[in-house]
């Protein structure tokens, strides 16, 4: 029975004896990869970080070692290195640098042990996030948007030091989300600390692509307010009132417009338009007049204008000054679009009015043709 024990005692003592050479061994291995890895971090050759990956493995082979804390430190820091070091993988991994990086920090549950290696774990997250960035901007370069916005989402679940509002702007924007894209967008405003004039412009179209209108419209007024002379900004303020038909609106900016392109045909037409809808017929026929003497053959500015003179010369059939020139600019649309039933109806409302017979039946006959063909 004493043998039995004695027999029992001595196999107890050796597997103690072998559990800890085990344990001491491990232990050389972190303790060696450590001042790999410490060698690397002051030197940058890569060869002290292979040796680190070498220990830190060897450290990492027995089911009991994935629990102790040093070990799972180490790897982290040895693969984040390696997803940056080695971004085109040369080396042979049993899984990606990343992946081997999460799983050893998804060890790490000491909140005490996290909190006095603070320094090492943000170590850590700065380096996931250069990968991701790596593996981001090659996906931007291919052209895989979908791919690229999946890594830019991890370094902003990281919330390290890389800004990634900027590229999930487009990136959410070209994926269509619209919605993301001016949430990531203006996310990024608030961090830049300034506003330049592309913020507003890029703003207000992420808005139109998102359908809210209004907010596009006030994006740009309020960047108006702080850029009151840039002329791109005013311009799409006045594109936006006309699309709306807010003739009102437009008139107050067609002057300061008018000064920054004063010899822009579409803009000064637009101004003439403006002025009449609101009932400024002086400044009205002005506009008009300037198209016609930047293109004589405008049909809008001809057939405005031609307009213009007709609504006079109805309110007084005995200036013939009027009738003149209403006639003179009609015949001129017509002419430059024969097929224009409005100038048509204009020109029959002329000649019947000063009783030209002849010329009112021709271009009825000309109305009647057309609005048969």
């Amino acid at each position: 029975m004493k043998l039995f024990n004695r027999t029992n005692q001595f196999f107890f003592i050796l597997l103690l004896l072998f559990l800890g050479h085990g344990f001491v061994y491990a232990q050389s291995n972190e303790k060696e990869g450590s001042n790999s890895f410490a060698m690397y971090t002051k030197t940058g050759d890569f060869k002290h970080l292979e040796n680190a990956k070498k220990f830190a493995d060897d450290a990492y082979k027995e089911r009991r070692d994935t629990f102790s804390y040093k070990n799972n430190l180490l790897r982290a820091l040895v693969y984040s290195s390696l997803s940056v070091a080695d971004s085109n993988r040369k080396l042979k991994y049993a899984k990606d640098p990343i992946d081997e990086t999460k799983f050893a920090l998804s060890k790490l549950k000491d909140d005490q042990l996290n909190y006095e290696n603070g320094a090492q774990l943000r170590y850590v997250d700065r380096k996931l996030a250069n990968a991701y960035l790596i593996l981001g901007n090659r996906a931007l370069k291919n052209n895989k948007a979908e791919e690229a916005y999946k890594y830019f989402k991890e370094i902003e679940s990281l919330k390290g030091e890389i800004k990634v509002n900027h590229n999930l702007s487009v990136l959410s924007s070209t994926l269509n989300k619209p919605d993301e894209a001016i949430d990531y967008y203006k996310k990024y405003l608030e961090k830049s600390g300034s506003l330049k004039v592309e913020d507003v412009l890029i703003l207000a179209n992420l808005y139109s692509k998102a359908g809210k209108d209004n907010d596009q419209l006030n994006t740009l007024l309020n960047g108006r307010d702080v850029f009151p002379e840039n002329k791109d900004i005013l311009f799409q303020i006045i594109n936006i009132y006309t699309a709306n038909g807010s003739y009102d609106a437009i008139a107050p900016l067609v002057d300061e417009a008018y000064k920054l392109e004063p010899e822009n045909v579409e803009l000064n037409y637009l101004a003439g338009y403006a002025y009449e809808v609101t009932g400024n017929r002086k400044l009205a026929e002005q506009y008009y007049k300037t198209v016609i003497n930047l293109d004589d053959n405008n049909y809008n500015a001809n057939y405005e204008l031609g307009l213009l003179y007709l609504k006079d010369f109805i309110k007084d059939t005995a200036n013939m000054q009027n009738l003149e020139l209403a006639e003179k600019y009609l015949l001129k649309a017509n002419e430059i679009d024969p097929n224009s039933i409005n100038a048509l109806k204009s020109l029959a409302v002329l000649f019947n009015k000063s009783g030209d017979t002849i010329q009112y039946e021709r271009v009825r006959n000309q109305l009647n043709q057309n609005t048969f063909n």
